[in-house]
């Protein structure tokens, strides 16, 4: 049964070994912190700590560091989740204005989220199945067509197709025409099942009704592609950084990053608290090949859809400092597509 104190034992041997990266001894721990007991007393401490599977020796007679399992107790119980200072505030801020659509925004919130953090950070986009298409535009550009799709969340696509023939301003009005009422207003899934049932009709042979589906083509992709769960990433670099901290080799967590589909399952099945914060430490992630890492997010808001914003790193990461950074960020995420959401 580990005491009161025993817990604070274990509180200061997880911030003394996220700083200093060394084993953390009894001796240390009555010279850096106020208990006012023994060296002996803290050896006795951190003998229940060791019993309950909380620290473990990663070698003989050296100090002890914290288990996967003190990390969990540490993260529910004895973080300290500190608020970002004014200045870090305002950097979030600052990096963050003058965005622009919603991929805009995201790239801008990882890059700011691993300065924070100087972890791998990550964004989930919302799932746009339920938005609606708001806008639809082509634009001529003599014998290619730019095809602009808008959302009511914000999200534009931008994609430019290779017309069959060439057509007159009137072709291209009437294309617009019939694409718009096809899709607009409709919700992102319904249009991409409007596009797909008009591509599987039968069509009268004409330069037209060529072009229409050579749009239509690219308009269903792009739908598609705005249903598909997807992330967005920064800092991986990061990771060659704290290399030391990974007993074995960071190639999971590279391929992870990579291929994106393991961390859209990890992060997925991460069970939110009150505050919409989650934490998934060491081999909790086993299942995902991903034991030695941790990932820290926080849900954030856009239209309705929920989505997640985080840090990937080692398990001998700040935790506290990591929150308080994916919370804030996170925050002012929700903050700011809310109100791009309302000016338009």
């Amino acid at each position: 049964m580990v005491t009161e104190r025993g817990l604070q034992v274990l509180q200061a041997i997880v911030q003394d070994y996220v700083e200093t990266r060394e084993p953390v001894g009894s001796k240390s721990i009555v010279d850096r912190h106020a208990f006012g007991v023994s060296a002996a007393t803290i050896r006795n401490d951190m003998a229940l700590l060791e019993d309950e599977d909380l620290i473990v020796a990663p070698h003989t007679s050296s100090g002890r560091v914290p288990t996967d399992k003190g990390y969990r107790v540490f993260v529910d119980h004895l973080a300290r989740i500190r608020p970002l200072s004014s200045a870090q505030r305002a950097a979030v801020a600052t990096f963050l204005e003058g965005s622009g659509d919603l991929d805009d925004v995201l790239t801008r919130t990882v890059r700011a989220l691993t300065r924070l953090t100087g972890q791998v950070a990550i964004v989930q986009y919302p799932s746009f199945s339920r938005a609606n298409v708001s806008h639809v535009e082509l634009v001529d550009l003599g014998g290619r067509m730019l095809v602009i799709l808008v959302t009511d969340t914000g999200r534009v696509s931008q994609r430019i197709v290779m017309l069959p023939d060439e057509l007159d301003e009137t072709d291209v009005a009437q294309l617009r025409a019939r694409v718009s009422v096809m899709i607009t207003g409709r919700s992102v899934r319904d249009g991409a099942q409007a596009v797909t049932e008009a591509l599987a009709a039968d069509a009268t042979p004409s330069r037209l009704e060529a072009g229409l589906r050579t749009v239509l083509y690219v308009v269903g992709e792009e739908l598609e592609e705005f249903r598909q769960d997807r992330l967005l990433m920064a800092g991986a670099a990061n990771l060659a950084k704290s290399e030391a901290d990974f007993r074995g080799s960071i190639y999971p967590l590279l391929e992870a990053i990579e291929e994106q589909v393991t961390l859209l399952r990890l992060m997925s099945d991460m069970v939110a608290d009150q505050e919409g914060l989650a934490a998934s430490i060491g081999r909790e992630n086993e299942a995902f090949g991903l034991s030695e890492a941790s990932i820290v997010t926080g849900d954030y808001d856009v239209t309705g859809a929920r989505a997640r914003v985080g840090v990937l790193g080692p398990t001998r990461m700040d935790y506290p400092t990591n929150l308080a950074a994916v919370r804030a960020v996170a925050h002012y995420l929700s903050r700011l597509l809310e109100d791009d959401d309302t000016s338009r």
